[in-house]
């Protein structure tokens, strides 16, 4: 497990693989304008 975030710390790039298909490159596939990342575990 690697440590958690600091306040002014930078989000560490990532790739994640979406539902929909394809990928997302976090943080820089969202753009500007989103402040906060919300990730969601889904059902058990």
């Amino acid at each position: 497990m690697t440590d958690k975030l600091g306040i002014g710390a930078s989000f560490p790039s990532l790739t994640l693989d979406l539902v929909s298909g394809g990928t997302l490159d976090v943080p820089t596939g969202l753009g500007p304008k989103y402040k906060a990342i919300l990730f969601y575990r889904g059902h058990w």
